[in-house]
């Protein structure tokens, strides 16, 4: 079957029924024919699931088709059910879809960062570059540690909060150009790498590692995906595909919005361990084994409802009903 020209011939209708799940009234003909207009798309939805399955048609038109049986049994679609789709289909679906972008950004940081702190380990004069002796042993005997307790936990945890969402929303908000996510991704792992070495060489890895360990997984790891989304954004406009280079950004644009906005509520779970584990009184080994159950839960969320939702047509771009559905066709019309 030829795909295009089935969406072309059978858009209309598909159109139509979107207007009339739009329309705040229904006259007794418009309900008649919203119920034969379901009953068409879903059979349009069946041909293509069976002939020719599109991963983003099959979305849309299941979306299509929800909206549509919810509009005619004259029920709203409540803001939690709403918030539950979108945590546990579009989000994981979504980042499963970039999962190579971001993966790629996170082996090549954890590999840079490794490789920079062996390197001013094995060049300690590189140590005075960062601060004389005297800030050097006030980092080592009290400011890293203090870092963690000198402020009241609640407002500690809003603050990283903050600061996280903003390094992560910078990566997303100007990836389309692509140089400002690699100096954020860069700054941030040279100031992991030089920290360490100097914890590490002044006798205090047990300290350092203690206390970035439970947090830093997790929150390095969505930093490294709001790059790898960043950049794939800078990349959809530089090789589009089929698509013109505005269709291939928009798309991305509103990919990158709906992670950016579940990145959100991860970085406010990094946020409250960082506030309330990472300096508690746990023993070490509980504290990094509750950071690294955090981290190996967020890829089992990925890897298994994320692949999940993934395959069985959720295309991720958005977190709204809508799903971006003019958007979608006009896409789908400019191949």
């Amino acid at each position: 079957m030829d795909l295009d020209a089935y969406v072309s011939d059978k858009r209309p209708t598909w159109e139509r029924l979107e207007q009339l799940t739009k329309r705040r009234r229904l006259s007794g003909a418009e309900a008649d024919e919203l119920i034969d207009t379901y009953q068409r798309v879903a059979t349009h939805l069946s041909v293509i699931r069976s002939t020719a399955p599109d991963a983003s048609l099959v979305g849309y038109l299941s979306a299509l088709l929800a909206k549509a049986r919810t509009r005619s049994a004259g029920v709203k679609e409540s803001s939690w059910a709403i918030v539950g789709r979108y945590f546990g289909r579009t989000f994981p679906a979504a980042l499963y879809a970039m999962r190579w972008w971001w993966l790629s950004v996170l082996i090549v940081s954890f590999v840079g960062m490794f490789a920079m702190t062996w390197w001013f380990l094995d060049h300690p004069s590189t140590e005075t570059a960062f601060g004389s002796p005297a800030d050097i042993e006030r980092l080592v005997d009290n400011d890293f540690a203090n870092y963690y307790t000198e402020n009241a936990a609640t407002s500690f945890a809003l603050r990283v909060w903050t600061n996280n969402f903003w390094l992560a929303a910078t990566c997303i908000a100007f990836g389309v150009f692509g140089f400002p996510i690699v100096m954020v991704v860069w700054s941030n792992i040279l100031n992991v790498a030089v920290t360490a070495s100097i914890m590490i060489r002044h006798g205090r890895a047990d300290v350092f590692f203690g206390l970035i360990t439970p947090h830093g997984l997790l929150e390095m790891t969505c930093l490294f995906v709001s790059a790898g989304v960043g950049l794939r954004v800078f990349w959809s406009w530089i090789a589009p595909g089929p698509k013109t280079r505005m269709q291939s950004l928009a798309e991305q644009g509103r990919a990158a919005i709906g992670i950016a906005l579940g990145l959100v509520v991860l970085l406010l779970i990094t946020g409250l361990i960082e506030a309330f584990v990472t300096p508690s009184g746990l023993p070490t080994w509980a504290r990094i084994g509750i950071g690294v159950f955090v981290w190996v839960g967020f890829f089992v969320y990925v890897f298994t409802a994320g692949r999940w939702a993934y395959n069985d047509g959720e295309r991720g771009d958005i977190p709204d009903v809508d799903r971006g559905d003019s958007a979608i066709m006009a896409s789908r019309d400019g191949r």
